[in-house]
């Protein structure tokens, strides 16, 4: 092609991939919620982990420590970072400990002689109210009196304070200075964000507000900030996945670079070499953009690392090139080979789109886009920009040694039964369970932070995030009163401390019934004036200071039942819609469990509720979704294997040489399986896809090991195209196999063992090669 035409060519190619990166950059959406790389729920209890991981109060919970400071200047920067959170929007609910008259909207305040439950115990006649009149009096002249004072008229017998306390947590910090505080003499805070717990970057912008709003108070910036809770543990995962990452990624790079220089040296055409593979990138993201109205992060992340299959397209084609020939003419003899490795690495990656899982769905498509467009773009732009004049790799003299050794090698043909025997051996030997069924291995945290997060915890009473008590009726209303019908029997759990504390979401909102029996307990306006008359008869409390109570009583006695619609209306009202969830035509209630000590009596305490009442375990659940979830893995792993099987078959057109191909392949990877069970390794779902990624590249080193060619030159040239495949698989993936992050190590050790068995084992595998008898070029 002339050189004005190649110019245009290259211009042209660079210009089609600005225009769709810009296209790209404009409309593409990236998602973070990690709940899209779960598989679908099938059952109540999967639909219902799926929503609490990510959606659930536990899930969305921050537990905060402020230090560094005395006990007084910590109280008052508590009491300040409160205030200003609970203005931002960010924050569904914010507790230290304070007293806070803010809990129930003022428009509902006189609904608080329905929602408390002294009218359960009490009556308002003469002798409660002057008993409860002492007691004001009595705190007059406390260090809290002016807390009392500004609620005295309204509310006399503090039902207010009553509520707060009783929507507190069940198991609160010691209070001082107004505020909870740890046994170490931290200023403890409890902030309930609204961003999805499984929402890494919502929660990191969560826990960016509290720090700057904790800087911008008067000593805040010199006070320390320490957080916990399961959005802050996916903010540390989520960070120091991508800092491995970046930098693991930009030593491979280099190196990367480093070797296809010592390996064709030329500039130019490395240059050449990279532009299918980012042809390949840009389109899968494009595909991706025009079908998903958002694209998972992680889907990008390890959608680039899989299609590092496709830089073996351009090596291919640069190792091959003969002295003289034209690369048009070059390719166009390898192409059929390097049809049947991309239509089979694709037929491999369907086994994403086939597991019904979004994030893997996703990965697929852009990984088969990517792996199409990249070879399409090899075979019919790349050869008309590569330089004429190249250097024949058949050439050196060390290939040649490299290349006599090989085929010197004995090739028995019992090494694939042997191979099978040390399989069996090493699976025999490994120990502990097989599979990984435990998500959070996956991604854990260092020490010091777990043993922060249980003290704190411990120090909050803050809820477990493992097990719900999960109560089923046909209506909001019939599951609080079932929750009502419950608590005596959760009281009896927790004196004999069975566990800690059990939240149920009648501690916030009584049923109907409850409320229209206190209601009717309200006496009428004649008779709760006389009953304050006596009872401040020799109190030094003015006759009309109590007007506003009389009033509110009074409007309490017609108001309707309180509903959890007109509740949400109140700050907490949010935390109630948490506890009820609607599903299927029917209403679930969940309680939240503190502290559990004796999950057997939890246990009894479901049994004995007649089925509408369950404990729920977001473990076992999670770990029973992990199992469904492999299941489809691997029945779709196996129909893949079926078709690549035919479509080997075919492409060659013997059975015998598709056994050349497919037996290393198969071999390497149960080898892979086996070391990796003898070290102790458990298998999870990321060895899975990984071991599709290991297998996709053997594939093609055996593929083209059984290519069929008496020529011993061409078969150096297959030998310098596989080696520098195999060596640029191994310094990625080498890498990825130190990272500290188990995702990152279980595909760096996984790919790189596979690399190595299937290279190995596609040279012995391979027909002979007779280079005595074989022309030289």
């Amino acid at each position: 092609m002339p050189l004005r035409a190649r110019v245009a060519l290259l211009a042209g190619w660079l210009l089609v991939l600005a225009l769709l990166g810009l296209w790209v950059v404009k409309h593409l959406q990236v998602g973070t919620d990690l709940r899209s790389f779960m598989p679908a729920p099938t059952t109540p209890d999967q639909r219902l982990l799926m929503e609490q991981v990510g959606e659930g109060p536990g899930s969305r919970l921050l537990l905060l420590a402020i230090t560094g400071k005395d006990e007084a200047t910590l109280a008052k920067l508590s009491q300040a970072l409160a205030a200003k959170l609970k203005a931002d929007p960010r924050y569904a609910q914010v507790l230290n400990g304070s007293f806070d008259l803010t809990a129930l909207d003022p428009k509902l305040l006189p609904y608080r002689y329905l929602l408390s439950p002294t009218l359960d115990t009490h009556a308002l006649d003469a002798a409660f109210l002057g008993d409860e009149l002492q007691q004001r009096l009595d705190e007059l002249g406390s260090p809290a009196a002016s807390l009392f004072k500004g609620l005295l008229p309204r509310d006399p017998t503090l039902e207010v304070l009553k509520l707060a306390q009783r929507w507190a947590p069940a198991r609160s910090p010691q209070i001082r200075d107004g505020v909870w505080f740890s046994p170490q003499g931290e200023a403890l805070l409890l902030v309930q964000t609204r961003a999805p717990g499984f929402d890494p970057d919502a929660q990191q912008a969560a826990i960016g507000g509290i720090e700057e709003a904790l800087h911008g108070l008067p000593g805040g910036r010199e006070a320390k900030l320490i957080v916990s809770g399961p959005g802050y543990f996916s903010v540390v995962a989520s960070s120091q996945t991508r800092d491995q990452a970046d930098w693991i990624g930009r030593i491979s790079t280099v190196g990367f670079i480093v070797l296809l220089l010592l390996a064709y040296r030329s500039i130019g055409s490395l240059l050449l070499a990279a532009l299918p593979v980012a042809s390949g990138a840009l389109a899968g993201i494009a595909a991706l953009t025009l079908i998903y109205p958002q694209v998972h992060g992680i889907t990008l992340a390890f959608g680039f690392t899989l299609l590092g299959v496709a830089q073996e397209y351009p090596i291919r084609v640069l190792s091959h090139r003969r002295a003289g020939e034209d690369a048009v003419a070059s390719v166009r003899d390898l192409w059929p080979l390097l049809l049947t490795a991309i239509a089979s690495a694709c037929i491999a990656y369907l086994a994403f789109y086939a597991s019904g899982v979004n994030g893997l769905k996703q990965l697929a498509v852009f990984t088969i886009v990517g792996l199409l467009a990249a070879g399409f773009s090899t075979r019919y732009l790349l050869p008309y920009l590569l330089p004429t004049r190249v250097r024949d790799v058949a050439a050196l003299p060390w290939l040649k040694r490299l290349r006599g050794a090989v085929d010197n090698l004995p090739r028995p043909r019992w090494i694939p039964w042997a191979v099978a025997v040390v399989i069996v051996v090493l699976l025999a030997l490994g120990r502990g369970p097989f599979w990984q069924n435990d998500l959070a291995a996956l991604t854990p945290l260092p020490t010091d932070l777990l043993l922060r997060d249980a003290r704190l915890r411990s120090a909050l009473g803050a809820p477990d995030v493992r097990y719900l008590l999960v109560l089923e009726a046909a209506t909001p209303e019939a599951v609080l009163a079932l929750s009502e019908k419950l608590e005596p029997k959760v009281d009896v759990l927790v004196a004999n401390k069975a566990v800690d504390a059990i939240e149920l979401p009648s501690r916030y909102l009584p049923s109907a019934t409850s409320q229209h029996a206190r209601q009717q307990k309200l006496p009428d306006r004649a008779s709760l004036e006389q009953s304050l008359a006596e009872a401040t008869d020799g109190l030094p409390f003015r006759r009309d200071l109590f007007a506003p109570f009389v009033a509110d009583v009074e409007t309490a006695r017609s108001l309707p039942p309180l509903t959890p619609k007109a509740f949400a209306a109140s700050p907490l009202g949010q935390r109630l819609a948490a506890m009820l969830v609607e599903r299927d035509g029917h209403w679930l209630g969940l309680g939240t469990v503190s502290g559990v000590h004796d999950a057997a009596a939890l246990a009894t305490l479901a049994r004995g509720s007649g089925g509408t009442v369950r404990v729920l375990d977001l473990k076992g659940a999670a770990e029973s979704l992990v199992v469904a979830y492999r299941t489809r893995i691997l029945q779709a792993l196996l129909a893949a294997t079926i078709l690549l099987v035919l479509t080997i078959s075919l492409a060659l057109r013997s059975l015998r040489r598709a056994w050349h191909v497919l037996a290393p392949m198969t071999l390497a990877t149960f080898l892979v399986l086996a070391v990796e069970r003898v070290a102790g390794v458990q298998i999870s779902l990321f060895h899975l896809v990984a071991l599709i990624l290991a297998g996709g590249l053997g594939l093609h080193y055996a593929l083209f090991f059984e290519r069929d060619t008496g020529n011993a030159a061409e078969q150096r040239r297959t030998l310098h195209a596989t080696l520098v495949c195999v060596l640029s698989a191994l310094l990625v993936f080498g890498m990825l196999a130190w990272a500290t992050i188990p995702v990152l190590r279980a595909i760096g050790l996984t790919v790189s063992l596979g690399v190595a068995f299937h290279f190995c084992l596609s040279i012995l595998m391979a027909p002979h090669a007779q280079a005595e008898h074989a022309a030289e070029e």
